[in-house]
């Protein structure tokens, strides 16, 4: 059932100066009628209070229990607020935070788009509540979280978490199992709006461009000014780069691999870098070449571990002594970094 908050304050001049100022009478005394909510499902992944502001949602949330607040040290890195570095890393990039170098900068120079990946991926857990959920980020980082949170939700099958927001745009997006709008009344289940298809169209640009995607890549931002290289647009913006490198001589005469690929960070967490690597891998094979990647991304390695298209090399998440070889040669550099490094490493098949 609906309640009523009251409140009450002083009056003075400039109270009284107001009220006449707007002919509103005005007494000091306030009233606002909480809407009446129906009762939810005991057990669910994810709920959504949404409405304009000063529309109830604040009050309704306290139903679900206290938000949790964090603070953050400004000598620490944001990875090092979490249990150990594989929380972290699951934490960080459910919500779409995949950026590994802003990983190991401390909360207080973030971007407010990333501060708000933060503080949301200390957040999770069974029975989390979440107010004012994307009012302080760009709509595309809005999109681009709610699914990786709908994915992650779903993955570690959380329950009972709760979120409020006054933006209709991530409904469809996030898919929370109820909705529920004070400015209506309604309470709508999940499949009531579909998620978008989301259409990248993938063009040949040259490494000219990749100034614009470099401190966005987790390793160096170098690119080989001979690598083949594509541009990911989406709705007119460039969101994504991938390029590929051929083998050298005596190793493939027909192989290609992947060099660079990076989402801006503002679409982190849609799942277009997986796509854009396949997209690109595609071609290749297409082609008549054999295409193959090597990478020290959780997320890509994963992905690619559980994908058809892709199969995994004899040298998949294994240490690479053998690159000792090249000590003191002018493949030192590149070579002796992975001695240590375990990377998921696949060659792409295809689809049929």
């Amino acid at each position: 059932m609906s309640y009523e908050l009251k409140s009450e304050v002083m009056l003075d001049d400039i109270t009284v100066a107001i009220s006449a100022m707007f002919d509103y009478e005005f007494d000091g005394r306030s009233a606002f009628l909480v809407p009446m909510m129906p009762e939810v499902p005991e057990q669910f992944g994810i709920g959504l209070l949404v409405g304009p502001s000063g529309s109830g949602k604040s009050s309704l949330l306290r139903r679900f229990g206290k938000e949790q607040t964090h603070l953050w040290a400004n000598n620490m890195a944001v990875a090092s607020h979490f249990s150990d570095a594989d929380d972290a890393a699951e934490r960080l990039s459910a919500v779409g935070f995949s950026s590994i170098p802003s990983w190991l900068r401390p909360y207080h120079v973030l971007s407010t788009g990333e501060k708000f990946r933060a503080d949301l991926a200390r957040q999770l857990r069974d029975n989390a509540v979440i107010d004012e959920y994307t009012s302080v980020v760009d709509r595309n980082v809005a999109k681009a979280c709610s699914v990786a949170l709908r994915r992650y939700v779903d993955k570690k099958r959380l329950r009972n978490v709760v979120l409020a927001s006054c933006h209709y745009d991530i409904v469809e997006w996030l898919q929370p199992d109820w909705v529920f709008d004070t400015s209506t009344g309604q309470l709508a289940g999940r499949g009531s709006v579909r998620r978008p298809a989301i259409e990248l169209e993938v063009v040949p640009c040259t490494a000219d461009i990749w100034p614009m995607f470099r401190q966005h890549h987790y390793l160096d931002g170098n690119i080989n000014r001979s690598a083949r290289c594509w541009v990911a647009v989406w709705g007119g913006i460039p969101v994504g780069f991938a390029s590929a490198l051929r083998f050298p001589n005596g190793n493939f005469s027909n192989g290609w691999r992947e060099h660079r690929t990076v989402i801006l960070p503002d679409y982190q967490g849609l799942g277009l870098g997986v796509r854009l690597s396949d997209a690109v891998a595609q071609m290749f094979v297409a082609d008549g070449y054999r295409y193959f990647s090597k990478t020290a991304h959780r997320r890509l390695g994963e992905y690619r571990e559980a994908s058809p298209n892709w199969k995994a090399t004899s040298k998949n998440k294994k240490n690479r002594i053998d690159y000792r070889q090249y000590s003191g040669t002018k493949e030192d550099g590149h070579k002796m970094r992975h001695v240590e490094r375990v990377c998921y490493s696949h060659e792409y098949v295809g689809t049929k």
